[in-house]
């Protein structure tokens, strides 16, 4: 066994050993609050026009490979601009992973503020591209735009990430501060939007006023988070181009058929954002009556709030309990007192914030 793990290491890249793997929890048994998942189902009608749908699959042959109809879907009901085109992939992660191995030379830098998603870090480093992270503000998470003035200078970066809101913090990036990273970015620049429908603003009317921006965007946070679809949108120049490395028939059948439903389907959708949205207000109001605990401003399906008490042990509690939230207390820096919790049904926020406030002796 000796002699293989030597082998292995030979073989691999040196990138390797320094990764892991991207942990997710196990939540059987559990009040699922630690994923960012919209927590409705569908309503019963609209379940059985979708299961109809699904029969007529024809899962014997290939899927279209570019998505024909699903991206016209999109682009008429997330507004893609005239002239901007769209690049399908299994999830927002394997568009990060296309943009990154589109990226010329070894030596290419990422950049992103940090903390934010990790995946970001994690395909750079797999790639073998260099990552620089940029820390954001301690007392707010906003952007440190003298300190992303010098790293943009520095390390003249490839490719810049700006998550918009930000996970894990929930907050939205001033527009002057992104619009500068825009001005001043010697390469590309990828907003991430994955909690668009959150957040109230976009920049995605404003894509072709910037010939290097792109955004990218998910449909995992509205309800569909199963059918791993994320979408790009950008100048056809750039999207032609990244689509050389999109691998074949990446998109399932089954998904396009059931995306495309789905978006036929945007009122459910809508009414849900409304009713999360009114949540994620009383959830924080909430937290931030319980005594040692602060909650940060969100613009996102999750609030990230600070305790006093040891997060890891909150954390664990918690979960003793049957909640699952998410938590950084591993970190060092700024969230090493935090949790993140996702906005649930009011049933399961109500029971989050009951067992919280036992936890601290309320």
């Amino acid at each position: 066994m000796r002699d293989l793990a030597n082998r292995v290491r030979s073989l691999l890249r040196p990138e390797l050993a320094a990764l892991h793997p991207y942990h997710v929890a196990d939540a059987r048994g559990l009040v699922k609050l630690d994923a960012m998942e919209n927590p409705y189902s569908w309503p019963e009608g609209m379940t059985e026009q979708w299961l109809d749908r699904l029969r007529q699959a024809a899962v014997n042959r290939y899927p279209d490979p570019s998505a024909t109809e699903l991206r016209s879907a999109l682009r008429a009901t997330a507004g893609v601009p005239d002239g901007a085109e769209i690049l399908l992939g299994n999830g927002s992660d394997e568009l990060i992973q296309i943009i990154l191995m589109a990226v010329a030379g070894g030596d290419a830098v990422v950049l992103a503020p940090e903390p934010t998603f990790v995946m970001y870090r994690q395909l750079a480093v797999s790639l073998g591209l260099r990552f620089a992270g940029v820390p954001l503000r301690n007392d707010d998470f906003s952007l440190d735009m003298e300190a992303m003035r010098v790293a943009i200078r520095q390390h003249q970066p490839a490719v810049i990430f700006l998550a918009y809101p930000n996970n894990p913090t929930g907050n939205l990036f001033r527009e002057e501060d992104v619009t500068e990273v825009l001005a001043i970015a010697p390469g590309l620049v990828v907003i991430d939007e994955a909690y668009a429908p959150f957040a109230g603003t976009s920049f995605l009317p404003r894509l072709l006023d910037h010939e290097s921006l792109l955004v990218m965007r998910t449909l995992s946070k509205m309800g569909l988070a199963g059918l791993r679809l994320g979408y790009l949108v950008g100048a056809p120049e750039w999207i032609v181009e990244f689509d050389k490395l999109r691998l074949p028939y990446n998109i399932n059948v089954l998904t396009q058929i059931s995306a495309e439903y789905a978006l036929s389907r945007s009122d459910v959708f809508d009414d849900q954002v409304k009713r999360l949205l009114g949540q994620r207000d009383y959830v924080s109001r909430q937290l931030n009556e319980l005594p040692g605990v602060h909650a940060y401003p969100s613009r996102a399906n999750f609030i990230l709030f600070e305790m006093s008490l040891d997060a890891g042990r909150v954390f664990e509690t918690l979960k003793a309990r049957g909640i699952l939230v998410k938590s950084f207390h591993s970190l060092l820096g700024p969230l090493h007192r935090c949790l993140r919790v996702t906005v649930g049904t009011p049933e399961e926020n109500q029971l989050f914030l009951e067992q919280l406030s036992k936890i601290l002796g309320r």
